[in-house]
């Protein structure tokens, strides 16, 4: 592979620089691309037959385009925390709000507290909305087979691609302007509820359903009713992936713009009341920062991007750390309070023996002379 790379990098060369008369980077990179998999075709196929040609080619194009998803992923992380390098540093970044910053303010006045502030308002209200919601749709499409949770299931699966404009538009056109609240973050919190519910309701779908039918049927011949044995059995069992699913619902409506932008408004200012008053959160703030021509703005903006996407993740590493568990496997502390609760009825069960083997044990009879 090394060797057709390296081939497929000398060719190309020669023919942008000496032969023809091309040039540009991504042509560049496409012809060697091609001359590539040609190059490493032609030397597979000397050891390997027809199939094993195939399944090698394929195997490489899997892997470079993975490897181009990862370059460009990088390039998105290192360009934000380059172009954010000003503002980072600065404790009143995280501090302050930008009510005193003007656009020609130095980036030792005014920060994105009021942005943090406002994310975790709205997304602490939508996770109020969407945990319990999310968990009893997903328990009814597991436990109440039929064709209303197969329309359900169907309804959830196609909301799972429902562009976030959309759902801002729906909160922007029923809560504010029918029924006549304000922009608030409230109204935000709404609308990132309908981006959200729609993930956790299929993760946890697809969890509870990986729970083996063997510890059911086990609660069911124990003489429990179906809801007991899923607040007693099923839920506890998939507590680890019931989480996963809602830290990448969390991480979903963290990064979301566009419904914020339409139910919550804009403001500089700090403002720790969801019901009342626009509030801003960390992706509507980068967004309005980057547009200003200021370069204090600008670098302002990237370094909120660079908060916002240590804030995803932190959320994704949690949810690989937890979702690495499949259901039923327990963490080391519950090993160690199972091993600690089996020792103590181990005890009380030899006790118990040791008593009732004494009361078992005959009376001496007395001889008479």
């Amino acid at each position: 592979m090394i060797g057709a790379a390296a081939a497929s990098l000398c060719i190309t060369w020669l023919l942008f620089d000496r032969m023809l008369p091309f040039n540009g980077a991504l042509g560049f990179v496409v012809v060697a691309y091609v001359l590539f998999l040609g190059l490493y075709a032609l030397l597979v196929s000397f050891d390997e037959d027809g199939p094993a040609v195939r399944d090698r080619v394929a195997a490489a194009v899997v892997q470079s385009l993975g490897l181009v998803m990862l370059a460009v992923l990088a390039f998105v992380v290192v360009y934000t925390l380059y172009e954010g390098r000003d503002a980072l540093p600065h404790l009143n970044f995280y501090t302050e709000s930008m009510a005193d910053a003007g656009p020609i303010e130095p980036l030792s006045v005014g920060g994105i507290l009021h942005a943090i502030v406002g994310t975790l308002w709205q997304i602490s209200i939508a996770l109020v909305i969407c945990i319990p919601a999310g968990l009893v749709c997903a328990v009814f499409l597991n436990e109440v087979p039929g064709a209303f949770s197969r329309f359900v299931r169907t309804i959830v699966e196609a909301m799972t691609a429902l562009p976030s404009i959309v759902a801002g538009l729906f909160i922007y056109a029923t809560f504010i302007l029918a029924l006549g609240f304000e922009r608030s973050g409230l109204a935000a919190a709404l609308a990132i509820s309908v981006m959200m519910l729609p993930i956790i309701i299929r993760a946890s779908d697809v969890v509870i359903r990986l729970v083996p039918g063997t510890l059911r049927e086990a609660s069911y011949a124990l003489g429990t009713s179906r809801w007991r044995t899923v607040w007693h059995v099923v839920l506890p069992t998939s507590r680890s992936g019931l989480t996963t699913a809602i830290i990448l619902g969390t991480a979903r409506g963290v990064g979301e713009t566009s419904p914020v932008l339409l139910t919550a408004g804009y403001t500089a200012e700090l403002n720790a009341d969801p019901l009342h008053d626009p509030m801003v959160s960390l992706p509507l703030a980068a967004f309005e920062l980057v547009k200003s021509p200021e370069p204090t703005y600008i670098a302002r903006g990237f370094g909120t991007a660079a908060v916002l996407l240590v804030l995803v993740l932190v959320l994704f590493v949690m949810a690989r750390v937890l979702g690495g568990r499949g259901p039923g496997r327990l963490t080391r502390r519950q090993e160690h309070r199972r091993v600690r609760a089996s020792r103590h009825d181990a005890k009380r069960f030899e006790a118990y023996a040791s008593t009732d083997q004494s009361s078992e044990r005959p009376a001496p009879t007395r001889s008479t002379p």
